[in-house]
């Protein structure tokens, strides 16, 4: 039997007649393994064109106002070929981590969710390999049906939980999403400039978004700095093949774009470290929840979110995560 803490923020699902499952609508059937994630959101997409946006303005401005113009041909392919390699894999990663469902669903999840011992209802019951019993995707909404529920042939004293908002059974440490309208488990938060939710599937892709993010801002001002030298001690008219007036606004709005994400990214790529490494998210942090995991080593985090076993992987947004024989899921009972 699964203990149940006093705080645990589920108050109103603690009680029978709140679950009401003859008033949920059975569940679509998951789609296949590969279905591209993509939350419809205006405020969501807006931001996430506005990401693109500045990232290749950002491209603009370093390669034709600074690069392009420049005499030094060692310079300028050296630094094209670092901003621009670092500016692909941040758009990657940028992709990666709004087109990923930001849950993994897995068997070892759902026996935590109905306790040692329960049967696994055959319908959840779909590997996508031997080794990875996992099925990628957010929490089947609806599935609190009645004929569901009986089908997990629960033992008496075993509880689970529904969300009353999306209809779902609610596994451990999970959330609801207003924007995603689903239950997101190990849900960080719901980011706008990636139009998802940080959750336990794409938390790599969005951590390696901010620090790519962060690397290419810091590299464009420390170009900028240079220019601005070179300008100064040359013929402004030489530095660029814009004008005087064009370079020196371009050059500043690159200045203020560059200052403003180094320093968010940066915070938000310190705050997802630490999230990991302590393995408690940021709606956990900010709620205080009891923690009912096992705790594991800073570096097993690491590896549960990144992949095992540690590789060049870890940086690239093409790399899905292996768990290997990991167990990510171990909880107090």
């Amino acid at each position: 039997m699964m203990l149940i803490p006093t705080h645990h923020f589920r108050d109103i699902e603690r009680k029978p007649e709140y679950l009401q499952p003859e008033k949920c609508v059975p569940p679509p059937y998951p789609g296949p393994v590969g279905t591209m994630w993509f939350i419809r959101d205006g405020c969501g997409i807006a931001c996430a064109i506005v990401t693109w946006f500045l990232v290749l303005y950002a491209e603009f401005v370093v390669l034709f106002v600074m690069l392009i113009p420049s005499r030094d041909y060692v310079y300028s392919i050296i630094n094209g070929i670092v901003f621009n390699l670092l500016a692909f894999l941040a758009l990657a990663s940028h992709c990666r981590a709004m087109l990923t469902d930001p849950v993994r669903t897995c068997m070892e999840m759902a026996f935590t969710l109905l306790g040692r011992g329960a049967s696994f209802p055959e319908k959840l019951d779909k590997p996508v390999s031997g080794r990875s019993k996992c099925l990628l995707g957010a929490v089947p909404k609806g599935n609190a049906t009645k004929e569901f529920i009986e089908s997990l042939q629960l033992k008496p004293g075993q509880v689970v939980y529904k969300c009353p908002k999306c209809c779902s059974i609610k596994p451990d440490r999970a959330h609801h999403c207003s924007v995603c309208k689903r239950c997101i488990r190990k849900m960080d938060h719901h980011c706008p400039w990636v139009n998802n939710c940080v959750g336990e599937n794409n938390q790599k892709y969005f951590v390696l978004f901010t620090m790519y993010i962060a690397l290419i801002s810091l590299h464009a001002l420390i170009m900028v700095g240079f220019h601005f030298l070179h300008c100064f001690e040359e013929d402004w008219t030489k530095c660029s093949s814009f004008s005087p007036p064009t370079t020196v606004i371009l050059l500043i709005l690159l200045c203020f774009e560059g200052l403003l994400f180094l320093i968010f990214t940066s915070v938000m790529f310190g705050t997802q470290v630490h999230s990991i490494c302590t393995d408690e998210t940021g709606i956990e942090q900010l709620k205080k929840e009891e923690r009912r995991w096992a705790k594991k080593t800073k570096w097993m985090n690491m590896k549960a979110v990144f992949g095992h076993p540690f590789s060049l992987g870890w940086a690239s947004p093409f790399a899905t995560p292996d768990q290997g024989k990991a167990d990510p899921y171990q909880y107090v009972v």
